[in-house]
C-alpha cells in the first residue's frame, strides 16, 4: 500500500497569521479613531494592542517581541512616545528588522502574570521571548519627570542587549527565570477582585472606559483595604537606584554616574564609572531590570548582590540596605489618589502673581481648592463641614504650606487615616479661617 503524503502544515501556519494580521490591522484602524492616537499614525508595522497575533508571529520568525504600553490620553512621555514609534529611525529600524514589535493602548486583555512592570508608568516597554520567557523591562519614573531616566540612547542599547540575550537562548533560559513575577490568582484586570466600574470597563474601548495601567495599581490598593492588609510598604514600588546612593546615566541604563556617601552602594565599594551587568543574578540591560530585582525586596534589612564591570575586569558586590530603604517620593504616583483617605477636590497651585497679592510668608504655596467631586462622599462631606470652590489653602497643621499638591495629596496619605481630620488654614474673602477638614468614606 502505497504511503500517503502528508501536506506540511507550514503553508497554513503562514496563511493563519497573515489573516491574524489583517484581523490586527482592522483593529489597528478603529482604535486608532477611537483612541485618536496620532503618535502610531504612519507606523503601520507595529502590530496594534494585540499581543496574541505579535506572540504567534514572534514564533513564526524566532524574533523577540518588543512590547510598548503607553496610555494614550496622558500628556506625560507623550514626546517620548512619539519618537519611538515612528520618528526615530535607528529605534524603528531596529524594531522592525530584529522584533516583533506591539504597541498596547489597554489592559483589558493583557495576561498580569506575564506582564508584570511598574504600571504606574506613563510608557514602558517588555522584551520577550514567544515562549513567554521575559529578556527586559525599560521605563522608569520618578518625581523628577516622567522622562528624566528615559532617553532614545539607553533605549536602543537596551534593545541591543536583548539581541545578545535572545541570540543566546534557550541556553540561558534558566539564569532568566527570576525576570518573570509571580502567578497571579486572576488573569486579567477585568478579573481583579479590586476593579472599579467593572461594567463600564467591559465594554468596547473608547476614551472613557480604556483600563489604564495605574488602574492596576488601584485594584490591588483596593484589595489590600479589604482585606485588612493595606501599609505603607505597599506604596514603595520599583524604587531607584538612587535609594541604594547609585545614579545611573540614563544615556546608557547601566553606567554609574555617581556613588552618594553614606548609602549602601558606597559603603559596598562601588565607584563612578562602574558598569552595572547583574543583580542577585538577573541581566541587567537597563534601570527598570535593576528596579524589578528591587522590587521583589522586602522593606526590612535586605541585600542584593551587584556585578559590574570596572574597566577590563569584573567585580562583585554585595550590598545591605536598612529597614525602610525602599521609602521614596512618590508624590508623582497616579495610583497613589486612589488610596484613602480619599480628598475627592482639586487643589491646584497658584499664578504667581496670585500668589504675590496675597503677601504671604516667603515660601508659601497656596492651593486653590478649584472642583469639589460631590458625586462621592469624601467631597459631600468636605463641602457639609464648610469647604468651598475658591477657598485657598496657606496653611497645614498651624505651619505654612511649602508643597505642591500632589506633596500635599502624599502628605495626608502617609500621616491621616480615615476618620481624622485634617487642620488647615484657609483664605476665604481675604479672611483667615481654620477649617477641619473631615477624612471621612461614608455619608
Amino acid at each position: 500500500m502505497p504511503m500517503k503524503t502528508i501536506p506540511s502544515p507550514l503553508p497554513l501556519l503562514v496563511v493563519a497569521t497573515t489573516l491574524a494580521l489583517g484581523q490586527a490591522g482592522f483593529a489597528q484602524s478603529r482604535l486608532l479613531e477611537v483612541l485618536k492616537d496620532e503618535n502610531a499614525r504612519g507606523a503601520d508595522f507595529w502590530i496594534y494592542n494585540d499581543i496574541v497575533t505579535a506572540r504567534a508571529e514572534a514564533r513564526r520568525t524566532s524574533r523577540p517581541l518588543f512590547v510598548t504600553f503607553r496610555c494614550v490620553p496622558c500628556a506625560a512621555c507623550k514626546g517620548f512616545d512619539a519618537e519611538v514609534a515612528k520618528n526615530n529611525h535607528r529605534i524603528i529600524k531596529l524594531a522592525q528588522e530584529k522584533f516583533v514589535a506591539v504597541r498596547q493602548v489597554e489592559m483589558k486583555g493583557v495576561d498580569l502574570s506575564q506582564f508584570q512592570f511598574d504600571y504606574d508608568l506613563n510608557w514602558a516597554a517588555m522584551f520577550l521571548n514567544a515562549d513567554g520567557t521575559v529578556y527586559a523591562r525599560y521605563g522608569t519614573q520618578s518625581a523628577q519627570g516622567a522622562d528624566t531616566y528615559n532617553s532614545i540612547e539607553s533605549l536602543e542599547k537596551t534593545m541591543r542587549r536583548v539581541l545578545a540575550l535572545h541570540n543566546d537562548y534557550p541556553a540561558n533560559k534558566t539564569a532568566l527565570a527570576g525576570k518573570l513575577g509571580k502567578p497571579k490568582p486572576y488573569k486579567t484586570a477585568l478579573q481583579m477582585p479590586g476593579m472599579k466600574h467593572r461594567t463600564k470597563l467591559a465594554g468596547g474601548t473608547a476614551r472613557n472606559n480604556c483600563v489604564h495601567c495605574h488602574n492596576i495599581h488601584d485594584a490591588e490598593h483596593e484589595q489590600l483595604r479589604a482585606a485588612g492588609r493595606q501599609n505603607h510598604d505597599a506604596l514603595w514600588r520599583y524604587p531607584l537606584p538612587d535609594n541604594l546612593g547609585l545614579r545611573i546615566d540614563p544615556g546608557d541604563g547601566r553606567s554609574v554616574s555617581a556613588v552618594q556617601a553614606g548609602f549602601a552602594a558606597a559603603e559596598a565599594g562601588l565607584q563612578t564609572g562602574d558598569v552595572l551587568t547583574h543583580a542577585d543574578g538577573q541581566s541587567l540591560t537597563s534601570i527598570a531590570d535593576l528596579q524589578w530585582v528591587l522590587h521583589n525586596l522586602p522593606n526590612t534589612s535586605a541585600n542584593v548582590t551587584l556585578k559590574a564591570t570596572r574597566g577590563d575586569r569584573s567585580i562583585e558586590k554585595k550590598l545591605a540596605m536598612n529597614a525602610g530603604w525602599k521609602k521614596t517620593d512618590i508624590s508623582w504616583r497616579g495610583s497613589l489618589w486612589s488610596i484613602k483617605p480619599v480628598l475627592a477636590t482639586w487643589c491646584a497651585p497658584m499664578k504667581e502673581n496670585r500668589v504675590k497679592s496675597l503677601r504671604l510668608a516667603k515660601g508659601v504655596k497656596p492651593l486653590e481648592v478649584r472642583w469639589i467631586n460631590t458625586d462621592r462622599p469624601e467631597g459631600r462631606n468636605a463641602k457639609r463641614a464648610g469647604l468651598r470652590k475658591g477657598d485657598i489653602i496657606i496653611g497645614m497643621e498651624d505651619k505654612p504650606l511649602r508643597m505642591t499638591s500632589q506633596h500635599f495629596n502624599m502628605h495626608v496619605k502617609l500621616n491621616y487615616k480615615v476618620g481624622d481630620k485634617l487642620p488647615l488654614t484657609l483664605l476665604r474673602n481675604g479672611k483667615r479661617i481654620r477649617f477641619d477638614w473631615p477624612l471621612t468614606d461614608r455619608d
